[in-house]
C-alpha cells in the first residue's frame, strides 16, 4: 500500500496556494490520489506521503488504492482542461450540492495547466456518477448528468459519455462545445449488443476505451471519431465486473460493484488484472484464475 498524507483546505483560494506550494516540493498531477468535498464545500486532497516516489505512480495504481478518510465525502473522479481552458469534471453527483465544486474543479485545471498537463484521473470510491463543465469559475455550469451524460470521457475529437440507461454512446466535439452544444449536439455513435453502458473505462488508451455493459465488456477504437467507432472486441461476463481503467502496457484495473438503473453502485477498489501480452479477452480467464488465488 502506498503511505499517504492529507492535506484540508477551507476554501477554492486555499486549494490554490496550496497545490503551488505541493508543486514547489514535488507534486505532479501524478501525486494527486484523491479529492474530496465535505458537505461544507470543504477540500481534502492526498498525495503520496514520499513525494519523491511520485513519478513511480500509474493511474492504475491510484484506482487500486483505498481513499484515507471515512464519514460523508464527495469525490472526483477526473478534472479534464479543454480547448479554450474550459473545465470538464466527473465525479460524485452530490459535488453539486457543495457549491464550492466548480470553483475547485478550476483551481485543479489552473494547476494542471502548469504542470503541462491536460487532466488527472483519481481513485476509484463508490457513488452516483455526475458530470460537469463550465468556461471559468465565474460562468455558469451545465450538469450533463440532468440530460442523462455520465462517465465523460475525452478523445481527440471531443467528449464521448454513456448516457443512464441506455446502450449507447454518444459524442460532442469541440467545436460544437465551443458553440454552445453541450446540451443538444450529442451523436449517437455506437451502439452495444452487450445490454446498457453502466460504466466507461476512465481514459482512452492507444484508441481503444472499454465499456462495462450488462451482459459484458465490450472494448472499442475510437479513432476514427466523430465518424466511426469500431467494436475490436466483446467479453460475456457476469454483471457486477467492470473496467474502470489500465496501465499503459499492462493490467486491467478492475472494479466490482451492484448493477442499478444509472450505472454500478458500491464499487469497490479496483485490482490490477493481467499481464502486458493479456487482452481484454484474457480478462475473464485471468479473473477466475486470481478468485481461486483469493480462495
Amino acid at each position: 500500500m502506498l503511505a499517504t498524507r492529507v492535506f484540508h483546505y477551507r476554501d477554492p483560494a486555499a486549494v490554490i496556494l496550496g497545490l503551488k506550494e505541493l508543486r514547489k516540493k514535488g507534486l505532479t498531477p501524478r501525486g494527486l490520489l484523491f479529492i474530496a468535498l465535505d458537505p461544507r464545500g470543504e477540500t481534502y486532497i492526498a498525495v503520496p506521503e514520499d513525494l519523491d516516489a511520485v513519478g513511480n505512480v500509474r493511474v492504475g495504481d491510484k484506482l487500486s488504492l483505498e481513499a484515507p478518510w471515512q464519514g460523508r465525502y464527495f469525490h472526483f473522479d477526473s478534472v479534464h482542461r479543454l480547448p479554450g481552458d474550459s473545465v470538464l469534471w466527473n465525479g460524485d453527483r452530490r459535488l453539486g450540492d457543495t457549491g464550492s465544486a466548480p470553483e475547485v474543479a478550476c483551481a485543479i485545471s489552473e494547476w494542471l495547466k502548469g504542470s503541462s498537463a491536460k487532466n488527472v484521473f483519481l481513485g476509484c470510491t463508490p457513488h452516483q456518477p455526475g458530470s460537469w463543465w463550465t468556461i471559468d469559475p465565474r460562468s455558469p455550469v451545465i450538469d450533463l448528468h440532468a440530460a442523462g451524460f455520465v462517465d465523460c470521457v475525452v478523445t481527440t475529437s471531443g467528449i464521448l459519455a454513456r448516457r443512464i440507461d441506455e446502450p449507447k454512446l454518444y459524442h460532442v466535439d469541440f467545436a460544437q462545445i465551443a458553440a454552445g452544444g453541450l446540451r443538444d449536439k450529442w451523436q449517437e455513435v455506437f451502439t452495444s449488443a452487450m445490454g446498457n453502458v453502466l460504466l466507461l473505462e476512465r481514459r482512452v488508451l492507444g484508441y481503444r476505451l472499454v465499456l462495462t455493459c450488462e451482459r459484458g465488456l465490450v472494448e472499442i477504437d475510437v479513432s476514427h471519431l466523430p465518424d466511426l467507432v469500431i467494436e475490436t472486441a466483446r467479453v460475456p461476463m457476469a454483471s457486477g465486473f467492470g473496467v474502470v481503467g489500465r496501465i499503459d502496457g499492462g493490467a486491467f484495473a478492475v472494479t466490482a460493484g451492484r448493477v442499478e438503473p444509472w450505472g454500478l453502485s458500491d464499487v469497490s477498489p479496483a485490482m490490477l488484472v493481467g499481464s502486458p501480452n493479456e487482452t481484454l479477452l484474457d480478462l475473464p480467464k485471468t479473473l477466475r484464475a486470481t478468485q481461486l488465488d483469493d480462495d
